[in-house]
Formats: structure tokens, C-alpha cells, sequence
């Protein structure tokens, strides 16, 4: 059944909702929705106290890792990172910062192009994959979607699809599919590409991207056939949005449970 899940997006060491597509090299592009006044940490609590699990802290800029340590701190192994993962830093972020799962995604595409090596490397410097998420951000390009990385900025070679899914389930523990087309817009989710994940998917997998009212979180289960869980970012009353109640997805999760 479709839960869900909660996020921490972290920019300048500030927890920011932030227009996905803005989101490039130049500075002068990027659009937020939405600045914090609480620290990370001050969600990962109430995160904590109401059992959202599996929820994620995303480092949007390199210069957040002291944000994102703390939102680790407070609720250690029980919360996913990424942004900026690599296998040379990913136990650090396991076993010294306390993350329950690494997120990784532009690491695995160098020059565009799945390197499947690169996963295998990361699973086994791990412990397993299921400390491993995969982050399939992706922009829609015609009738399909491809992989974006580096901020979603660049749109690789790899296609979303069941094929590509299959192969990387044998990496990974659960996927994340941030659709950066819609990310930070509030305005209604990629419904095409949720039913496609429900039909594709055999693992647990997380849809972000577009949400804007409490009924996303049925209209997701329903296309997906419960399969796939969702993330709310700019629409949540904790950052600033008026069309989800963060209580109202506490709620519904406790529901399903």
C-alpha cells in the first residue's frame, strides 16, 4: 500500500524547497519555493515522533553536510542521504554519520553512461544492497523518460524503463524517482510515470515530484496499485505550502499500518 515519506531537501546548509529544473550550475537560475526557519534536525525529530519511515535528507550543494550530520543525529539509522554519494564516502555516511541507506545517482553515470561496475564496487563496500538506494531522476524526453544527473541538470543515455529497473533492483534495496520536470512546481504529479513505475517496479520505490493535495497520495496508490510511495516537498504546511497537512499523511500512514 502507497505511504508516505517524508524528505529534508538541503541547500547553503539550509533545509529549502527548490524548483527542480532550476536547480543547475548558474546561481542566478535557481528558483526556491520555500526557506526554513527550523534546522534540519528540527524535522528528522518530528519525523522521528511520528514514525514517517524511510524518509530521505538530500544534499542539494556540498556545502550542507553539517545540516545534513545533524538531521542524521536525530533519528540515527533510520533516515536516507544523498547528494554527493560515492563509494569513498558512502561509510562515512553509514557508519559515521548514522544514515540507514545511501541514495546515489550522478556517481553511477560517469560521462552519461551507466557504469554498472561503479554498483557492484558500492554494494560490497557496503556491507549489501540494502543499504543502497538508486536515484533515478529523470526528465521526460518524447514518450520516455531518461535519467538526469548532476542536479538534474544533464540528461544521460539510460532510460527509465522496466529493463533498467531490473538490472539495478540487483544493486539496490529500494528506488528513488524524483521527476525533475514537475519537481517543486505544485502542480499535479507525472501520473503516466507513476502507473508505469507500478507496472515496472518489484521493489520498494519512492515517487517525488509535482505533488500538490492530500488526494496525490490516493490517486498514486491507485495508479500504481499501491506499489509506490510518495514524497511531498513545496505543497507540505512544514515548507510553506498550503495543500497538504503534514498531520494528514501521519494519518494515512497510521492507517495503513
Amino acid at each position: 500500500m502507497t505511504k508516505f515519506r517524508a524528505c529534508i531537501d538541503i541547500h547553503n546548509n539550509l533545509v529549502k524547497q527548490i524548483i527542480g529544473g532550476t536547480l543547475t550550475p548558474s546561481p542566478s537560475s535557481l528558483k526556491t519555493n520555500h526557506t526554513s526557519a527550523h534546522p534540519a534536525s528540527y524535522f528528522s525529530t518530528l519525523y522521528r515522533r511520528s514514525s514517517i519511515t524511510g524518509s530521505h535528507v538530500i544534499l542539494l550543494s556540498q556545502d550542507s553536510i553539517p545540516a545534513a550530520s545533524e538531521a542524521l543525529a536525530a533519528w540515527p539509522g533510520r533516515l536516507q542521504v544523498g547528494g554527493g554519494i560515492t563509494v569513498d564516502n558512502a561509510l562515512d555516511w553509514l557508519d559515521g554519520r548514522g544514515a540507514e541507506k545511501v541514495i546515489v545517482t550522478s556517481w553511477l553515470f560517469p560521462g552519461g553512461r551507466l557504469e554498472l561496475g561503479r554498483a557492484e564496487g558500492l554494494v560490497e563496500k557496503v556491507g549489501g544492497k540494502e543499504r543502497v538506494v538508486i536515484d533515478l531522476s529523470c526528465r521526460r524526453v518524447g514518450e520516455k523518460w531518461m535519467v538526469a544527473m548532476e542536479r538534474w541538470s544533464r540528461v544521460t543515455e539510460v532510460e527509465v524503463c522496466k529493463e533498467t529497473l531490473d538490472m539495478l533492483s540487483n544493486y539496490c534495496s529500494e528506488f528513488l524517482i524524483h521527476a525533475a520536470d514537475v519537481e517543486g512546481l505544485c502542480q499535479g504529479i507525472d501520473e503516466d510515470l507513476v502507473k508505469k513505475l507500478g507496472e515496472w517496479v518489484t521493489i520498494p520505490t519512492t515517487y517525488a515530484g509535482g505533488g500538490k493535495e492530500f488526494g496525490d497520495l490516493e490517486r498514486v496508490e491507485r495508479l500504481s496499485g499501491g506499489k509506490v510511495d510518495l514524497t511531498f516537498g513545496s505543497a507540505l504546511d512544514l515548507f510553506g505550502g498550503t495543500g497538504v497537512r503534514f498531520e494528514d499523511c501521519v494519518r494515512w500512514n497510521r492507517e495503513r499500518e
